[in-house]
């Protein structure tokens, strides 16, 4: 065995232990809260009214791929609502481009999403979930626009876009 094979073989145990810690790290903090929102189901009727997609990003805290989401673009009047319970969550006049791939917001509406500290890949960031439903929607971050100056950078299959 060289010392190559040798260090590949010792790093192996530690990426997996790491992604199991990470991985289940994200799984439990909604389902340790999920009893302090309004709309609550079961994990079997999350994924009966969510696409795959949805649930992995709003039940499981995951992230889509920058770029890939149609709302980044939406530029019409109207509010992006959460995808998992309908609560209006922001209104397209604090939408803002920020270069990220994500839609962004530079603050969402009253009283409709809640914030908790994210330690997940060993990083601390505030996460947004929905205040109702307790969905996964992104991150806030300190670099956004006056008159906030944050960055709701948000998953766009986490919300839906409603016209108005």
């Amino acid at each position: 065995m060289n010392r190559r094979t040798l260090l590949f073989a010792s790093l192996i145990p530690i990426g997996t232990a790491s992604a199991l810690f990470f991985s289940s790290r994200k799984s439990e903090s909604i389902a340790k809260t999920s009893s302090k929102f309004e709309v609550t189901k079961t994990e079997a009727q999350w994924r009966k009214i969510l696409t795959p997609e949805q649930f992995e990003i709003l039940r499981k805290e995951g992230t889509e791929r920058a770029g890939t989401s149609p709302l980044t673009a939406e530029h019409r009047k109207g509010k992006f609502a959460c995808a998992g319970c309908n609560l209006p969550l922001f209104v397209s006049e604090t939408k803002f481009e920020s270069g990220t791939g994500w839609p962004s917001f530079y603050a969402p509406i009253a009283n409709a999403v809640k914030t908790s500290v994210d330690t997940s890949f060993g990083a601390t960031r505030t996460e947004v979930h929905c205040r109702r439903c307790g969905g996964h929607l992104g991150h806030v971050f300190q670099d956004g626009p006056k008159p906030t100056g944050l960055r709701y950078c948000m998953n766009g299959v986490a919300m839906k876009f409603i016209s108005t």
